[in-house]
């Protein structure tokens, strides 16, 4: 799947794939988050606050950088 670009001040695309969500910050950087639903990636998509939602549901969740 394609990235979504998003408007954010903190993140500037997501996308979902096979139980992980991706996320690109507007520094260039890119983690992926696993065990991430799909409905979970939707809620995301849909957050009025991209950066708050990866603090507050996605950060933790043993994300590394790809």
């Amino acid at each position: 799947m394609n990235f979504i670009p998003v408007t954010s001040s903190n993140v500037s695309a997501i996308r979902y794939d096979n139980g992980h969500i991706d996320v690109k910050f507007n520094n260039g950087r890119v983690y992926r988050y696993p065990n991430c639903s799909e409905s979970l990636f939707n809620e995301f998509l849909n957050a009025p606050s991209k950066g708050h939602f990866v603090h507050a549901y996605l950060k933790g969740r043993g994300e590394h950088e790809i």
